[in-house]
């Protein structure tokens, strides 16, 4: 059974520390909710799991499926299971959507996908997150909407079928037919292939449809305080100054740092796309 087991992590960006301690276990099949106000580390923490080199752990351990995080790049991390839906997904011309993903499946083979079958899983998943015909023909989010990216993130992680994904606030930009879109997909690739997710979201609409069995909130870097789907219903009724208060906490008051807006999966793939056969 693969596990995501963090203890004690701590994570620095630019010299400012962010994480400070942080215990996170993430069994298969299972749906964490990540919740906390802004700038108290939710992004920091899914950004360092994923191995984004601008987020420096100086202190404990990452370990997924009995493996190391920490001694493994980003490009490993991924082919070990790993996926991260981005808040910000980066625009890469001249990189078609079709050479990006038919490259990041084929470095998790040993058998390279056959053209026919990428084709034909590509175009079920377009219609199946309702998508323009021409995605696979478009470069890498290039003129895309805040939603199109988004889905188009959806459509990658539906094509390699990771065990545990991360999704950083999938559900903005979205509106209400896109996210039922987008958490039906989303459903459906955790029945078929068991997957795991770690969701940060502002939105219990959207945690509703996804129906997290766990969640979690993070204030000044640390975990405060866990429960069940009843967690995220409260706070969105009553908002986390009752969180203040009973946990005598405070949120940070600045915005977490921010590292450039790098697609980290480019790493992957990056040398198999150059040699990628564009026909």
């Amino acid at each position: 059974m693969k596990k995501l087991v963090i203890k004690n992590l701590c994570v620095k960006v630019e010299d400012k520390q962010i994480l400070n301690g942080v215990d996170l276990t993430v069994g298969e099949n299972e749906v964490h909710a990540l919740m906390g106000p802004n700038g108290n580390g939710k992004s920091t923490l899914l950004a360092a799991i994923m191995g984004h080199p601008k987020y420096v752990v100086t202190d404990g351990t990452i370990e997924y499926d009995g493996k190391n995080l920490l001694e493994m790049p980003v490009n490993e991390r991924s082919i070990a299971g790993l996926f991260l839906a981005m808040q910000y997904p980066q625009e890469i011309p001249g990189v078609t959507n079709s050479d990006f993903l038919r490259a990041a499946m084929n470095v998790r083979r040993e058998q390279p996908v056959s053209l026919f079958r990428f084709i034909k899983e590509m175009e079920s998943t377009i219609n199946e997150l309702e998508m323009k015909e021409d995605l696979a023909h478009r470069f890498l989010n290039e003129g895309f909407s805040g939603g199109e990216k988004k889905r188009n993130e959806i459509v990658q992680m539906k094509l390699l079928k990771p065990s545990l994904s991360m999704l950083d606030e999938i559900d903005s930009g979205l509106d209400v037919d896109a996210i039922r879109i987008v958490a039906d997909a989303l459903n459906r690739l955790r029945e078929e292939n068991g997957m795991s997710m770690i969701v940060v979201s502002h939105y219990e609409r959207f945690l509703d449809l996804i129906k997290p069995e766990y969640t979690h909130v993070l204030v000044n870097g640390r975990i405060i305080t866990s429960g069940g789907p009843e967690l995220a219903e409260r706070i969105d009724r009553e908002g986390y100054d009752w969180i203040y208060r009973e946990f005598n906490v405070q949120p940070a008051a600045e915005a977490e740092t921010s590292a450039p807006r790098t697609t980290l999966g480019t790493c992957a793939v990056r040398e198999t796309v150059k040699g990628s056969e564009t026909k």
